[in-house]
């Protein structure tokens, strides 16, 4: 089972990855192409980011996801004479909000078998800004990221693949299916030892997180390589991972997260 990643690390890791993307986002064209987003340009990446950002704070101070969608934060982002000053403004009060917040916090939270509100959020824009940030790079460098320019642990990248797989996928209308008999996949970090059991049906999609002492059911298939590779196929950022079963190229479409 994944060890838990503990809220100091998250906000850390938020604050890391802000201080990257603003920096990156600075050296690099608001046009520019970003690789790993299609359809996207820098600027429009930092609009998304940092609506992003205002709608967690938003949620993390008592907001109802009824009345306010990242979408409708946005144009203020468009309209902003400095976009990645604006993006920095947002996070800088996202992390405030989530240094005052108390433990028990209650707000919304919207994943499968969600942490306590406070660690749900300071989790979530982790994970998000930090491949956000890796794909600000990928725009300035004009190529794909590797795990190299990854920066964070072997460990936050299983967490993040365990938000992924345990917290999206099983989301209704979420995850792969599939196209014919449905069928089970063994996703396994190397170096860290944390492993799912990915169960993808025609139309839904459960995980379950296995124990060492598990073994994985005959015939399942498989994806395995290091945390921070295998965090990044997931994710859609590219990685070099095992996948003799073709998982990665069925699994694109529905599997993403933006």
């Amino acid at each position: 089972m994944t060890a838990a990643v503990d809220l100091d690390t998250h906000l850390a890791g938020l604050a890391e990855a802000t201080d990257r993307l603003v920096r990156w986002a600075g050296e690099t064209d608001p046009g520019a192409a970003v690789p790993t987003c299609p359809d996207w340009t820098v600027g429009d990446l930092l609009v998304h980011q940092g609506a992003v950002h205002r709608w967690a704070t938003a949620m993390l101070r008592g907001g109802d996801p009824r009345t306010l969608d990242i979408p409708d934060l946005e144009p203020e982002g468009r309209a902003a004479p400095d976009v990645t000053a604006w993006l920095r403004t947002g996070a800088d009060e996202l992390l405030a909000t989530l240094d005052d917040a108390p433990d028990d916090l209650e707000a919304f939270t919207f994943l499968r078998e969600a942490p306590p509100a406070r660690l749900f959020w300071a989790r979530r824009q982790h994970h998000e800004t930090a491949v956000h940030a890796l794909d600000v790079l990928a725009a300035r460098e004009g190529r794909a990221p590797t795990a190299a320019d990854a920066w964070w642990t072997p460990a936050v990248a299983a967490d993040a693949v365990d938000e992924l797989l345990v917290g999206f996928w099983p989301r209704r209308g979420r995850g792969p299916r599939a196209e014919g008999d449905p069928y089970e996949a063994l996703v396994s970090a190397a170096d860290t030892g944390d492993r799912w059991l990915v169960g993808v049906g025609t139309d839904a999609t459960t995980t379950g997180r296995l124990t060492p002492a598990d073994g994985a059911p005959d015939g399942a298939a498989s994806l395995a390589g290091p945390a921070v590779d295998l965090h990044l196929a997931l994710w859609n950022r590219g990685g070099v991972v095992e996948d003799p079963d073709g998982l990665l190229p069925r699994w694109v479409d529905r599997g993403r997260v933006v």
